[in-house]
C-alpha cells in the first residue's frame, strides 16, 4: 500500500513537469523593439504534434516558454527556451525532454539565442526587399489604423539571392500551422513561391513584413502542357481573417491563366477552409463568363462551361461543376417549389456517383456470392442510409454555397 501511495504521490508531482507545448510555444513577428515585451504580439501554433508527438505535451519543466520570434521581414530568428523549474535527474530520476534539439531539427541553424543580438538584426531589417517578381498590388483598410494597408505579391524561385536561406525561415511555420505539413525538396526546379507581403512605415522608411505564402508544383502534362498544383498555403495568424488568402489565390490564378502551356490548376489534399477559399476565389473569377449566363445556369451543366472555365480561367472540369452548381443556386428561387425541386435532384444526382459506383461492385460481388450471404435486408438497410447521407451530404453543401454567395455579395 505504501509502495501505491508514493507512486501517487510520485506521479502527482511528475504531472505538475508536464507542459501543452502548443501553449508553450510562443510565436511573434516584431518590427519594433517594444514588440518584444507586448503579449498583444504573440500567438501560439494550432498543432505541435510533428515535433512533439501526438500528445503535443513537453515533459520535465514548469513554467515552460519556448520562444520563436521572427524579425517580420527577413523571418530573421531568436530561439530561447525559459521556465521556472526543471526535474532533477538525481533526484527524480527521470529525464526532461530534449526541447532544444526538437526545435532544431525544424529550424534552420544561424538564430539568435539572447535579445541584444536579435534587436540589432531588428536594425538592419531596412535592408530586406522583398525576392522576385512583382505580380499584384492592393490594399485593405485596417479600423484600427484608421488607414488603408498596402500589401505585394510576389513570385519567386531559389535562383533569388538569399531567397533559399529565407525560405528555410519561413517553411517552419508550416509544422504550427497546418496538420500534415512538410518540408518540400527545393533543388526540384518544377516549384513555383507565391508570397505576400505587408509595407509597412519604421522612422520615415518603408518596410516590408512577411504575411503569407503558396508554394505550387509544375505538373507535366503530356505532350506539351503543365497542370500547377498548389501544395501548401499559409497566411500568418496576425493576417488571418483579412480576404489574403483569396488575393494570393486570385493572383496565382491570373498568372498561369495567362500561360498557354497551363492546361488547369489543382491542390493537393485540400483542407476544408482551402476548399471554401477556392469555391469564393473561382465563382468570382467565373462569374462574368457567358457560359454562366442565369439562362444558360437553368439549362443544367454543360460541356461549354467546362471548356471556357479551363481556356480562360484554367480550372479544371471538377472545380468547374462546384461553380456551376454555386452559381446555379444565386440564379434559383428556393422558394419556387419546380425550381427548388430541380436544383436539389441535379446536384444530387452528382453525389450520388459515387454510391451508383458502389451499387455496381456490389452487383459483381452478388454473381459470386450465395444468395445466403447477401441477404435482401443488407440492400434495404443500404439503400435507406443512402438517401440519408445524401440529404445529409446535400444539406451540408447548400449551407457551404450560401456562406460563398454571401461573401460574393459582400465583395
Amino acid at each position: 500500500l505504501f509502495f501505491l501511495l508514493g507512486l501517487t504521490a510520485m506521479e502527482k508531482k511528475l504531472a505538475e513537469y508536464k507542459c501543452s507545448t502548443n501553449e508553450a510555444i510562443q510565436l511573434k513577428l516584431v518590427r519594433f523593439p517594444e514588440d518584444l515585451e507586448d503579449d498583444n504580439t504573440t500567438f501560439n501554433p494550432e498543432y505541435s504534434h510533428q515535433v512533439f508527438g501526438d500528445d503535443e505535451v513537453a515533459f520535465g519543466y514548469k513554467g515552460l516558454k519556448i520562444l520563436l520570434y521572427y524579425i517580420a521581414g527577413n523571418l530573421s530568428t531568436l530561439f530561447r527556451i525559459e521556465y521556472t523549474s526543471k526535474v532533477n535527474e538525481k533526484f527524480d530520476c527521470v529525464e526532461a525532454d530534449d526541447i532544444e534539439s526538437k526545435i532544431r531539427e525544424i529550424i534552420p541553424p544561424g538564430f539568435c539565442t539572447n535579445t541584444d543580438d536579435f534587436v540589432s538584426l531588428l536594425e538592419k531589417e531596412v535592408n530586406f526587399k522583398p525576392f522576385g517578381m512583382l505580380l499584384h498590388t492592393y490594399s485593405v483598410h485596417n479600423e484600427e489604423a484608421g488607414e488603408d494597408i498596402t500589401y505585394q505579391i510576389y513570385k519567386a524561385d531559389m535562383t533569388c539571392p538569399g531567397f533559399q536561406e529565407y525560405h528555410e525561415r519561413l517553411q517552419t511555420f508550416l509544422m504550427w500551422f497546418i496538420e500534415t505539413a512538410s518540408f518540400i525538396d527545393i533543388d526540384d526546379e518544377r516549384w513555383n513561391y507565391f508570397l505576400v507581403f505587408e509595407k509597412y512605415n519604421k522612422d520615415g522608411a518603408t518596410l516590408f513584413a512577411t504575411v503569407g505564402y503558396m508554394t505550387v508544383y509544375n505538373y507535366y502534362v503530356y505532350p506539351d502542357k503543365t497542370r500547377p498544383r498548389v501544395s501548401q498555403m499559409l497566411i500568418l495568424p496576425p493576417f488571418q481573417g483579412e480576404g489574403h488568402g483569396a488575393q494570393l489565390l486570385e493572383t496565382v490564378h491570373r498568372y498561369y491563366m495567362s500561360s498557354p502551356t497551363v492546361l488547369d490548376i489543382t491542390a493537393e489534399d485540400p483542407s476544408d477552409n482551402y476548399v471554401k477559399l477556392r469555391d469564393f476565389v473561382l465563382v468570382k473569377l467565373c462569374q462574368d463568363l457567358l457560359c454562366f449566363s442565369p439562362e444558360k445556369l437553368m439549362q443544367g451543366f454543360s460541356q461549354e462551361m467546362v471548356m471556357e472555365a479551363q481556356q480562360k480561367l484554367k480550372i479544371n472540369k471538377q472545380h468547374t461543376r462546384r461553380v456551376y452548381e454555386i452559381l446555379r443556386l444565386r440564379a434559383t428561387d428556393m422558394g419556387n417549389a419546380e425550381q427548388s425541386r430541380s436544383y436539389r435532384l441535379d446536384v444530387k444526382r452528382r453525389l450520388i456517383g459515387p454510391y451508383k459506383k458502389k451499387q455496381r461492385e456490389l452487383a459483381k460481388m452478388r454473381r459470386c456470392l450465395r444468395p445466403e450471404e447477401l441477404t435482401n435486408q443488407l440492400n434495404q438497410i443500404d439503400l435507406n442510409m443512402q438517401h440519408e447521407q445524401l440529404e445529409e451530404s446535400y444539406q451540408q453543401l447548400v449551407s457551404d454555397y450560401r456562406r460563398v454567395l454571401e461573401r460574393l455579395a459582400q465583395a
